[in-house]
């Protein structure tokens, strides 16, 4: 009986394994180091966490090329000075302009009146040789017959005077000589500053470029800098590449105003220190003309000289 029952139960233990086997081969393998039936399909695995921040890597790679794009379609390609002012504001291009002129106006400046300066001061330098030479008031107007320039001017005022007291005095040598050297002084005095003023003309322009051009290449600045500052805002973004050619554009007027303002200021002081020279040198000629008009007036009186004798 006992062997009998041991029987029945082993045949119903290995009938239960039986059926159990083929549902466990349908199963997926849960572990990770188990071999799967190769004939099955797995199923479907769930996207784990670790699987998210490559995804979000990918999007943000994505956006981010967008932004290059599209900046790169927005940045000027050419930042070269010409390129950069073709870009700029139009009230940085109106100060770059004006700056520029400003700059034209410096050199064509210089220009004239290094040469003007040139041939007056070697003119003067000429007829003050000759008036040290003369000994008389009339050996003088020979000497510049048919000239022009201040020194000859000097000359045809004395003259003048000259010619003027003795026809008040009725040809009578004047009682003292002293009225009529004061009066010559009086005109000498008078064509030796419009001479100077004349030679003065045009330095204005340098003075007035050397003082203000820094400040309106500053304004320019100041403008394309705010502008870059505006466009900061509506494009909401703190890249410099969006706002670096701006910023350029507004420093490369600071540059020009610079450009403009040094040369002004050198040439200026070039000028004043010419234009010194010159003066002291014609009132030299002015000093030669008044020793000539008091020798005349030792000798006992004045020579008629022809008022047309030197040239106007």
């Amino acid at each position: 009986m006992r062997h009998t029952a041991f029987r029945h139960l082993t045949a119903a233990i290995l009938l239960a394994m039986t059926a159990t086997a083929p549902a466990m081969a349908q199963s997926p393998v849960t572990d990770p180091g188990s071999v799967t039936n190769p004939g099955v399909q797995a199923a479907p695995q769930p996207v784990t966490g670790e699987a998210l921040p490559a995804a979000e890597d990918a999007a943000t790679e994505e956006t981010a090329a967008e932004e290059d794009a599209a900046m790169a379609a927005t940045l000027p390609h050419d930042l070269s000075p010409i390129g950069m002012f073709m870009a700029a504001d139009i009230v940085v291009k109106a100060v770059m302009t004006g700056l520029a002129l400003a700059s034209i106006a410096t050199w064509t400046v210089w220009l004239v009146k290094s040469l003007e300066l040139a041939a007056a001061r070697r003119r003067v330098r000429r007829d003050l040789a000759m008036l040290d030479e003369a000994r008389s008031l009339a050996e003088a107007v020979t000497g510049m017959d048919g000239q022009r320039g201040p020194a000859a001017a000097l000359v045809r005022a004395a003259v003048a005077e000259t010619r003027i007291t003795r026809e008040v005095t009725a040809g009578r040598p004047p009682a003292s000589g002293a009225g009529l050297e004061s009066r010559v002084a009086s005109r000498l005095a008078r064509i030796e500053a419009r001479a100077g003023r004349m030679i003065a003309r045009g330095t204005g322009i340098l003075a007035t470029i050397g003082s203000t051009a820094p400040f309106v290449g500053l304004f320019g600045t100041v403008w394309g800098i705010m502008n870059s500052f505006i466009g900061i805002s509506e494009s909401q973004t703190t890249n410099l590449a969006v706002v670096a050619p701006g910023i350029a554009e507004a420093l490369l007027a600071t540059a020009i105003g610079l450009v403009a303002a040094i040369p002004a200021v050198i040439i200026y002081n070039i000028f004043a220190r010419a234009i010194t020279g010159y003066r002291a040198e014609l009132a030299d000629a002015s000093a030669a003309v008044a020793r000539l008009v008091s020798r005349d007036l030792d000798r006992g009186g004045i020579a008629v000289v022809p008022a047309q004798t030197i040239g106007g």
